[in-house]
Protein backbone atom coordinates (compact mmCIF):
# COMPACT_ATOMS: atom_id res chain seq x y z
CA UNK A 1 0.00 0.00 0.00
CA UNK A 2 1.34 3.46 -0.83
CA UNK A 3 0.11 7.00 -0.48
CA UNK A 4 0.65 10.12 -2.56
CA UNK A 5 2.97 12.83 -1.34
CA UNK A 6 4.54 16.06 -2.47
CA UNK A 7 8.02 14.62 -2.85
CA UNK A 8 9.51 12.34 -5.51
CA UNK A 9 8.96 9.02 -3.69
CA UNK A 10 5.88 7.48 -2.04
CA UNK A 11 5.70 7.36 1.74
CA UNK A 12 5.36 3.65 2.49
CA UNK A 13 3.49 2.99 5.74
CA UNK A 14 4.40 -0.73 5.55
CA UNK A 15 0.87 -1.73 6.65
CA UNK A 16 0.63 -4.80 8.86
CA UNK A 17 -2.16 -6.72 10.55
CA UNK A 18 -2.29 -8.67 13.79
CA UNK A 19 -4.40 -11.74 14.64
CA UNK A 20 -7.92 -10.93 15.77
CA UNK A 21 -8.21 -7.55 14.05
CA UNK A 22 -9.31 -6.31 10.63
CA UNK A 23 -7.39 -3.09 11.19
CA UNK A 24 -4.19 -2.26 9.32
CA UNK A 25 -1.45 -0.79 11.48
CA UNK A 26 1.75 1.00 10.54
CA UNK A 27 4.76 -1.23 10.14
CA UNK A 28 7.22 -2.60 10.55
CA UNK A 29 5.36 -5.37 12.36
CA UNK A 30 6.59 -7.26 15.40
CA UNK A 31 5.96 -10.77 16.72
CA UNK A 32 4.58 -9.41 20.03
CA UNK A 33 7.00 -11.49 22.05
CA UNK A 34 7.69 -9.90 25.46
CA UNK A 35 9.20 -7.62 26.38
CA UNK A 36 7.83 -4.91 24.12
CA UNK A 37 6.52 -1.37 24.40
CA UNK A 38 3.11 -0.73 22.86
CA UNK A 39 2.23 2.65 21.36
CA UNK A 40 -1.50 3.35 21.13
CA UNK A 41 -3.24 6.40 19.75
CA UNK A 42 -4.79 8.01 16.72
CA UNK A 43 -3.58 9.56 13.48
CA UNK A 44 -0.61 11.19 15.21
CA UNK A 45 0.68 7.89 16.61
CA UNK A 46 0.08 6.18 13.27
CA UNK A 47 2.30 8.91 11.84
CA UNK A 48 0.29 10.08 8.86
CA UNK A 49 2.50 12.12 6.52
CA UNK A 50 5.51 11.53 8.83
CA UNK A 51 8.52 9.50 7.59
CA UNK A 52 9.77 8.69 11.12
CA UNK A 53 6.96 8.87 13.69
CA UNK A 54 7.89 8.80 17.35
CA UNK A 55 7.13 5.07 17.68
CA UNK A 56 9.56 4.21 14.88
CA UNK A 57 12.24 6.36 16.52
CA UNK A 58 11.67 4.65 19.87
CA UNK A 59 11.93 1.24 18.20
CA UNK A 60 15.42 2.14 17.02
CA UNK A 61 16.48 3.69 20.33
CA UNK A 62 15.19 1.25 22.98
CA UNK A 63 16.46 -2.29 23.66
CA UNK A 64 12.90 -3.66 23.64
CA UNK A 65 10.76 -3.75 20.50
CA UNK A 66 8.30 -0.88 20.12
CA UNK A 67 5.00 -1.79 18.46
CA UNK A 68 2.97 0.93 16.75
CA UNK A 69 -0.76 0.25 17.03
CA UNK A 70 -1.88 3.77 16.27
CA UNK A 71 -5.18 3.84 14.37
CA UNK A 72 -6.17 6.59 11.98
CA UNK A 73 -8.80 8.88 13.56
CA UNK A 74 -9.05 6.63 16.61
CA UNK A 75 -10.92 7.43 19.76
CA UNK A 76 -10.90 5.43 22.96
CA UNK A 77 -13.55 3.02 21.64
CA UNK A 78 -11.33 1.17 19.17
CA UNK A 79 -8.27 1.34 21.45
CA UNK A 80 -10.21 -0.32 24.27
CA UNK A 81 -12.22 -2.87 22.32
CA UNK A 82 -10.26 -4.07 19.27
CA UNK A 83 -9.24 -7.70 20.01
CA UNK A 84 -5.67 -7.39 18.71
CA UNK A 85 -5.07 -4.16 20.60
CA UNK A 86 -6.48 -5.63 23.79
CA UNK A 87 -4.25 -8.70 23.46
CA UNK A 88 -1.18 -6.57 22.77
CA UNK A 89 -1.99 -4.31 25.72
CA UNK A 90 -2.23 -7.32 28.04
CA UNK A 91 1.23 -8.55 27.01
CA UNK A 92 3.09 -5.24 26.92
CA UNK A 93 5.85 -4.31 29.34
CA UNK A 94 4.80 -0.66 29.01
CA UNK A 95 2.15 1.26 27.09
CA UNK A 96 2.39 4.71 25.54
CA UNK A 97 -1.14 6.05 25.21
CA UNK A 98 -1.56 9.14 23.07
CA UNK A 99 -4.26 11.45 24.40
CA UNK A 100 -7.07 11.27 21.86
CA UNK A 101 -10.05 13.59 21.52
CA UNK A 102 -13.41 13.27 23.26
CA UNK A 103 -15.42 13.55 20.04
CA UNK A 104 -14.56 10.17 18.51
CA UNK A 105 -16.29 7.80 20.91
CA UNK A 106 -19.84 6.65 21.52
CA UNK A 107 -21.70 8.40 24.32
CA UNK A 108 -25.20 9.19 25.55
CA UNK A 109 -25.78 11.57 22.62
CA UNK A 110 -24.46 9.69 19.59
CA UNK A 111 -22.78 6.50 18.41
CA UNK A 112 -19.62 6.24 16.32
CA UNK A 113 -18.36 3.46 14.05
CA UNK A 114 -16.63 0.80 16.21
CA UNK A 115 -13.42 0.87 14.12
CA UNK A 116 -13.52 4.21 12.30
CA UNK A 117 -14.27 6.29 15.35
CA UNK A 118 -14.46 9.59 13.48
CA UNK A 119 -17.55 8.31 11.61
CA UNK A 120 -20.87 9.45 13.06
CA UNK A 121 -23.39 6.59 12.99
CA UNK A 122 -26.54 7.85 14.68
CA UNK A 123 -27.94 10.31 17.19
CA UNK A 124 -29.66 9.03 20.30
CA UNK A 125 -33.12 10.10 21.39
CA UNK A 126 -31.54 12.46 23.92
CA UNK A 127 -29.60 14.40 21.27
CA UNK A 128 -32.63 14.50 18.97
CA UNK A 129 -34.61 16.01 21.82
CA UNK A 130 -31.99 18.65 22.56
CA UNK A 131 -31.61 19.51 18.86
CA UNK A 132 -35.07 19.05 17.41
CA UNK A 133 -34.18 21.41 14.56
CA UNK A 134 -31.31 19.26 13.21
CA UNK A 135 -31.49 16.62 10.46
CA UNK A 136 -28.82 14.20 11.62
CA UNK A 137 -28.83 12.27 8.34
CA UNK A 138 -26.73 15.09 6.88
CA UNK A 139 -23.68 14.22 8.99
CA UNK A 140 -21.09 11.52 8.46
CA UNK A 141 -18.20 12.71 10.66
CA UNK A 142 -18.11 13.68 14.32
CA UNK A 143 -16.15 16.91 13.83
CA UNK A 144 -18.63 18.16 11.20
CA UNK A 145 -21.50 17.28 13.52
CA UNK A 146 -20.08 19.03 16.57
CA UNK A 147 -19.01 22.10 14.61
CA UNK A 148 -22.57 22.49 13.34
CA UNK A 149 -24.15 21.92 16.75
CA UNK A 150 -21.87 24.49 18.33
CA UNK A 151 -22.61 27.10 15.67
CA UNK A 152 -26.34 26.48 16.01
CA UNK A 153 -26.55 27.00 19.77
CA UNK A 154 -23.72 27.59 22.22
CA UNK A 155 -26.00 26.92 25.19
CA UNK A 156 -27.25 23.58 23.90
CA UNK A 157 -23.77 22.61 22.76
CA UNK A 158 -22.60 23.10 26.35
CA UNK A 159 -24.77 20.12 27.33
CA UNK A 160 -23.16 17.95 24.66
CA UNK A 161 -19.68 19.20 25.52
CA UNK A 162 -20.13 18.35 29.21
CA UNK A 163 -21.30 14.82 28.35
CA UNK A 164 -18.35 14.16 26.03
CA UNK A 165 -15.86 15.39 28.60
CA UNK A 166 -17.42 13.32 31.37
CA UNK A 167 -17.45 10.23 29.16
CA UNK A 168 -13.81 10.78 28.16
CA UNK A 169 -12.64 11.00 31.77
CA UNK A 170 -14.60 7.88 32.73
CA UNK A 171 -13.29 5.96 29.71
CA UNK A 172 -9.70 7.00 30.39
CA UNK A 173 -9.94 5.99 34.03
CA UNK A 174 -11.35 2.66 32.93
CA UNK A 175 -8.46 2.02 30.55
CA UNK A 176 -5.81 3.08 33.05
CA UNK A 177 -7.41 1.11 35.86
CA UNK A 178 -7.60 -2.17 33.98
CA UNK A 179 -4.16 -2.06 32.29
CA UNK A 180 -1.55 -4.01 34.21
CA UNK A 181 1.46 -2.46 32.48
CA UNK A 182 2.54 1.08 33.31
CA UNK A 183 0.79 3.52 30.97
CA UNK A 184 2.66 6.63 29.87
CA UNK A 185 0.27 9.29 28.61
CA UNK A 186 1.47 11.41 25.72
CA UNK A 187 0.04 14.69 24.51
CA UNK A 188 1.13 15.13 20.86
CA UNK A 189 -0.59 18.09 19.27
CA UNK A 190 -0.37 21.48 17.61
CA UNK A 191 -1.78 23.03 20.78
CA UNK A 192 -0.87 22.92 24.46
CA UNK A 193 -3.31 21.38 26.97
CA UNK A 194 -4.27 24.79 28.36
CA UNK A 195 -4.93 26.48 25.02
CA UNK A 196 -8.52 27.53 24.42
CA UNK A 197 -10.17 26.58 21.12
CA UNK A 198 -10.58 29.34 18.54
CA UNK A 199 -13.82 31.29 18.58
CA UNK A 200 -16.52 29.35 16.77
CA UNK A 201 -14.40 26.23 16.23
CA UNK A 202 -13.28 23.05 17.93
CA UNK A 203 -9.55 23.65 17.51
CA UNK A 204 -6.74 21.15 17.10
CA UNK A 205 -6.90 17.60 18.39
CA UNK A 206 -7.38 16.27 20.99
CA UNK A 207 -10.80 17.94 20.66
CA UNK A 208 -12.51 19.07 23.89
CA UNK A 209 -9.74 17.71 26.15
CA UNK A 210 -8.59 20.28 28.70
CA UNK A 211 -5.73 20.59 31.15
CA UNK A 212 -8.18 19.91 34.01
CA UNK A 213 -9.25 16.64 32.40
CA UNK A 214 -5.62 15.58 32.06
CA UNK A 215 -4.98 16.42 35.71
CA UNK A 216 -7.88 14.19 36.71
CA UNK A 217 -6.57 11.08 34.94
CA UNK A 218 -2.80 11.54 35.16
CA UNK A 219 -2.51 10.21 38.75
CA UNK A 220 -3.56 6.81 37.40
CA UNK A 221 -0.79 6.84 34.78
CA UNK A 222 2.94 6.24 35.08
CA UNK A 223 3.75 9.62 33.50
CA UNK A 224 2.55 12.39 31.23
CA UNK A 225 4.64 13.64 28.31
CA UNK A 226 3.68 16.85 26.50
CA UNK A 227 5.05 17.35 22.98
CA UNK A 228 3.64 20.41 21.23
CA UNK A 229 4.43 21.30 17.64
CA UNK A 230 6.36 24.58 17.38
CA UNK A 231 4.33 27.48 15.94
CA UNK A 232 4.78 27.76 12.18
CA UNK A 233 3.07 29.45 9.25
CA UNK A 234 3.16 28.88 5.52
CA UNK A 235 5.42 26.14 4.13
CA UNK A 236 7.17 25.78 7.50
CA UNK A 237 3.97 24.34 9.00
CA UNK A 238 4.30 21.19 6.90
CA UNK A 239 8.07 20.99 6.43
CA UNK A 240 9.20 17.36 6.32
CA UNK A 241 5.68 16.01 5.82
CA UNK A 242 4.67 14.05 2.73
CA UNK A 243 1.18 14.55 1.32
CA UNK A 244 -0.80 15.01 -1.87
CA UNK A 245 -1.96 18.55 -2.76
CA UNK A 246 -5.53 17.79 -1.69
CA UNK A 247 -4.23 16.67 1.71
CA UNK A 248 -2.47 19.89 2.69
CA UNK A 249 -5.22 21.01 5.06
CA UNK A 250 -5.07 17.66 6.86
CA UNK A 251 -1.29 17.89 7.12
CA UNK A 252 -1.46 21.39 8.61
CA UNK A 253 -3.74 20.10 11.37
CA UNK A 254 -1.23 17.47 12.49
CA UNK A 255 2.03 17.89 14.40
CA UNK A 256 5.03 17.61 12.12
CA UNK A 257 8.39 15.82 12.35
CA UNK A 258 9.79 18.23 14.96
CA UNK A 259 7.02 17.34 17.39
CA UNK A 260 7.58 13.62 16.77
CA UNK A 261 11.31 14.09 17.38
CA UNK A 262 10.52 15.82 20.67
CA UNK A 263 8.06 13.13 21.72
CA UNK A 264 10.58 10.39 20.96
CA UNK A 265 13.33 12.14 22.93
CA UNK A 266 11.12 12.68 25.98
CA UNK A 267 9.69 9.17 25.93
CA UNK A 268 13.11 7.62 25.43
CA UNK A 269 14.21 9.09 28.75
CA UNK A 270 11.10 7.74 30.49
CA UNK A 271 11.22 4.27 28.94
CA UNK A 272 14.95 3.70 28.60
Amino acid sequence: MSFEQRGPLPLDYQPVSYPGSVLRFRGPGHALEPPYVLCLGGTETFGRFIPLPYATQLDAALPAAVVNMGVMNAGLDVLMHDPAIRAATAGAAAVVLQVTGAQNMSNRFYAVHPRRNDRFVKATAILRTVYRDVDFTEFHYTRHLLTHLRALSADRFGIVEAELRTAWVARMKGFLGRTAAPVHLMWLSRRAPGDAPPAGGLGADPVLVTAAMLEEVTPLAASLTVAVAPPAEGPAATRGMFYAPREEAAARALPGPEAHDLAAALLRDRLG
